[in-house]
Formats: structure tokens, C-alpha cells, sequence
């Protein structure tokens, strides 16, 4: 389905984000794919072991069953992979998905919902358009959710933690993050530069991984400077 779709759902996720369309067609669909194909395969063989015979006679297993229904949350810096990230294996392991993306970035995972209808029984991938306050309180807080996903800042992931607690909901945080580069005096210089200007700047810096500061050894700092001012210019 993806591939099938794969320059409309380019086109719209440029549109959706303001990002070039060559990096959506080289960078993220292929990825975005891939999720899915490696996800189906490795629902085929979750691991379902013998744990040990604890009590005589009796052989204990370790069974893998759906958690219900999961509340996912997708960032706005990449709408559709990061939706495609949960999605798949939630899907693969048996459970009913809601999806609520960035109500600032909604296009895609509302496009991704139209080609599911295809693909999945109805209630199985639904996404839920709207802002956290009006939409993804009453979702995470929901009682018929059993899991609640987040990719954001922490203070948001501190937020829905405070009241998932009550209900002893599973959740799954990926929270904020920064990306110092560390230069050491004997690195090559040119490669530390390219590297800060291209994993810097992608996406516009707006990435968990992207450099984000550097602290260099005094003996390379000078030298480091120099070279990278022309690399970066403002």
C-alpha cells in the first residue's frame, strides 16, 4: 500500500511540513515501508518459549497476547514516518491503533487512515484529529486504552504520565533529546565539520538527533572554528 502510493503520499507529506520532496521520496518513504514489511514478518515469529518448570510437572509458558487498544501520538517534525514507527508493530502484535498526529501536521496520517480502510477491518487504524488539551487528554485518559504512545517534549510526556497513572496504563515515551558533538584533539576536521553541517541542518535541525552544540578540546577548537564558519553560514 505504501509503495503503491508512494509519490502521492511524498507530495502531501512535503506539503504537510514544508520539506523538500527529494527527502521524503529518498529518506523517509523507503523507511516508512520498510517499517511495515519488517514488522509483518516479525509478527510470524514471536518468541513463545518454555520459562521453566516451576512448579513439578507443570511446564510454564511465555505467551505474547495483544495489550487492547494503543493511543498513539506522532511529533509534527516527521509526520508520517514517525506515525508509520508505531503504527507497525502495534498492528503486527494483534492491537487496535488510534493515531492522533500533530494537529499542525495532520495530512498524512489522515491519508495513511483513508488507504487503511483497504487494508484493515473497520475500528482497527483510526486516526483522531485535534489538539492535546481537547483530543489527546480524553484519548490517553480513555478506559478502553491500554497503552498509550508519545513521541514530544517532556513536559508533555510528564503530562500524560500524571494521569495514565491512575489507571496503571502501559506507555511507551520517547521524550525530547539532544545530540552534543564531542571533537577530540586528534579528529579530522573536515569530516567533524561535514558531519555538524549535515546532521545539523537536516530537516531543518528539527530532530531529536540533530548536532545541537559542540565542545571541543582546546588544542582543535581554533582550527575547528575556522573551518566551519564558512560551512555554516547564517
Amino acid at each position: 500500500m505504501i509503495t503503491e502510493h508512494a509519490q502521492a503520499l511524498a507530495e502531501l507529506e512535503s506539503l504537510n511540513c514544508g520539506k523538500p520532496l527529494h527527502c521524503v521520496v529518498n529518506d523517509e518513504l523507503p523507511a516508512v515501508a520498510d517499517v511495515f514489511r519488517f514488522f509483518a514478518g516479525a509478527a510470524r515469529c514471536l518468541p513463545g518459549m518454555a520459562a521453566g518448570e516451576y512448579l513439578e510437572g507443570h511446564t510454564s509458558m511465555i505467551r505474547r497476547d495483544p495489550v487492547g487498544v494503543v493511543a498513539s501520538i506522532a511529533p509534527w517534525n516527521y509526520p508520517l514516518m514517525m506515525a508509520a514507527w508505531k503504527l507497525a508493530p502495534a498492528l503486527a502484535a494483534g492491537n487496535c491503533v488510534v493515531i492522533k498526529p500533530s494537529e499542525i501536521t495532520p495530512l498524512t496520517a489522515l491519508k495513511l487512515g483513508e488507504l487503511a480502510k483497504d487494508v484493515f477491518p473497520a475500528g482497527v487504524l483510526n486516526v483522531l484529529f485535534g489538539r492535546g488539551a481537547t483530543v489527546g487528554d480524553p484519548l490517553t485518559a480513555h478506559a478502553k486504552v491500554r497503552m498509550v504512545s508519545l513521541t514530544g517534549s517532556i513536559a508533555t510526556g510528564a503530562h500524560i504520565i500524571g494521569h495514565t497513572a491512575s489507571s496503571i496504563k502501559r506507555t511507551h515515551m520517547e521524550l525530547g533529546g539532544k545530540a552534543p558533538v564531542i571533537v577530540f584533539d586528534d579528529a579530522d576536521i573536515d569530516a567533524v565539520v561535514e558531519g555538524v553541517r549535515t546532521f545539523g541542518f537536516y530537516n531543518a535541525g528539527q530532530d531529536c538527533t540533530a548536532a545541537c552544540r559542540i565542545y571541543a578540546q582546546a588544542g582543535i577548537y581554533d582550527q575547528l572554528v575556522e573551518n566551519s564558519a564558512p560551512r555554516s553560514p547564517a
